[in-house]
């Protein structure tokens, strides 16, 4: 024992004749290890880099959603409890709100903006308050004690309490940068979706009703023009988008293609008629099974000769029977062309900006049923108020249908 404290345990004289001797009373190093011995331990294989790419997505995905929800229900909270409580405790108007129960987490959010006002982190002065600086439980909590003051703008407050409840349990995985399975990221977008309705803040596009607007496209769809879904196949995209979302309540529809099987064998007749007598104005491209042009597209998908010419020629006679049972046979037109099909395209509302669009390109080897699917939402979008901008996938397709119905002829 030395005066400074414990001795340090001498160095390692078991290596006699060894260059690196350690004088007694010395600390030895270990030895670097060698890179090669460590590599295989800190390597990730192509299953755990798709693991980790997965995690993250559904975790981006879920964020934006907390993100959107909590903007929303913070604003809900000021315009409803600042006119209440400013007039008589100023900037302190959220400490004041919080009152006694909730006096130990408002001083924590207001240490928390003190701290970030000295190192700089309060980048926008619209975040210097204590309200941005509480949580979504915190929020929560500010609104079920002052539930007179909110009940007058919602219907029922145990549906927005379930609401934020299950949002709860992907906001605690998503903090703290855990696994979220499919199934909780599905229930908390719902969940997302339900209660910015309630908080009014529901989808601004006019579409929104067919197709809801998905929080990541409403960001950053403007990255992929104007598609918001893409399927491998038209099984795929029955299973998310049914036939019913798709045509049912439509006030336009027009479709081209050989033998628009989407539409004539899963949205049923008494259905068509129904939409048709309600005002709807139906018009229906079919490839003539008379054409040479179907009897190239049997030899490449290697069907036998006639088969794809009856299937079609059976889909015209469905529809014509349709067109027979309307009081306006004028509004349910069909016609056929003779060219070389390019696509299949539905075209719903098409005229305006609620238009939803579902379209195929025929591949030489894959059937209709097989080929990848997009589906489009109408290219124009508010860029700033009073500023629309042109562009997308849309316009294109729907050109095209005007062009070939143009150059079609009408099925007696």
């Amino acid at each position: 024992m030395g005066s400074g404290g414990l001795e340090l345990p001498p160095g390692d004289e078991g290596h006699e004749g060894n260059s690196t001797d350690v004088p007694p009373g010395a600390v030895s190093l270990a030895r670097p290890m060698d890179a090669g011995s460590i590599g295989p331990e800190l390597d990730w294989g192509a299953d755990a880099w798709s693991e980790v790419r997965t995690r993250a997505q559904r975790a981006g995905r879920a964020y934006i959603w907390l993100n959107l929800v909590e903007q929303r229900l913070r604003a809900v909270v000021a315009a409803v409890l600042r006119p209440v409580y400013e007039p008589v405790h100023g900037d302190d108007w959220v400490i004041a709100a919080a009152g006694p129960a909730g006096q130990e987490w408002v001083q924590r959010a207001v240490a928390v903006r003190e701290v970030s006002r000295r190192k700089g982190y309060l980048l926008d002065p619209a975040d210097d308050n204590v309200l941005s600086f509480l949580t979504l439980p915190q929020l929560r909590e500010l609104m079920v004690q002052h539930w007179p003051c909110f009940e007058p703008y919602f219907d029922d407050r145990r549906d927005v309490e379930l609401a934020l409840d299950e949002l709860e349990v992907t906001r605690n995985v998503v903090s703290r940068n855990r696994a979220l399975s499919e199934a909780v990221l599905s229930q908390a977008e719902r969940a997302s979706a339900r209660l910015l309705e309630m908080l009014g803040a529901g989808g601004d596009v006019p579409s929104a009703r067919r197709l809801p607007v998905d929080a990541v496209e409403d960001l950053v769809g403007d990255r992929y023009a104007d598609v918001v879904a893409v399927h491998p196949d038209r099984v795929r995209l029955l299973r998310q988008f049914p036939a019913e979302d798709i045509f049912g309540g439509a006030r336009r529809l027009d479709a081209l293609g050989i033998g628009l099987n989407l539409l004539v064998q899963n949205f049923s007749g008494r259905r068509l008629v129904r939409l048709a007598e309600s005002g709807s104005r139906v018009r229906l491209l079919f490839l003539n099974p008379a054409s040479s042009a179907v009897k190239r597209r049997e030899r490449e998908l290697g069907m036998k000769r006639g088969e794809l010419g009856r299937a079609v020629e059976m889909n015209i006679l469905h529809m014509r029977r349709v067109r027979a049972r309307l009081r306006d046979p004028g509004a349910f037109e069909i016609q056929v062309y003779d060219e070389t099909p390019r696509c299949t395209a539905y075209l719903v509302d098409g005229d305006g900006a609620d238009g939803i669009a579902v379209v195929q390109n025929y591949l030489r080897r894959a059937r209709g049923m097989e080929a990848p699917v997009l589906v489009l939402r109408n290219g124009n979008k508010v860029v700033k108020p009073g500023e629309v901008e042109e562009g997308g996938l849309f316009p294109a397709y729907r050109e095209e249908f005007e062009q070939m119905w143009a150059d079609s002829r009408p099925v007696s």
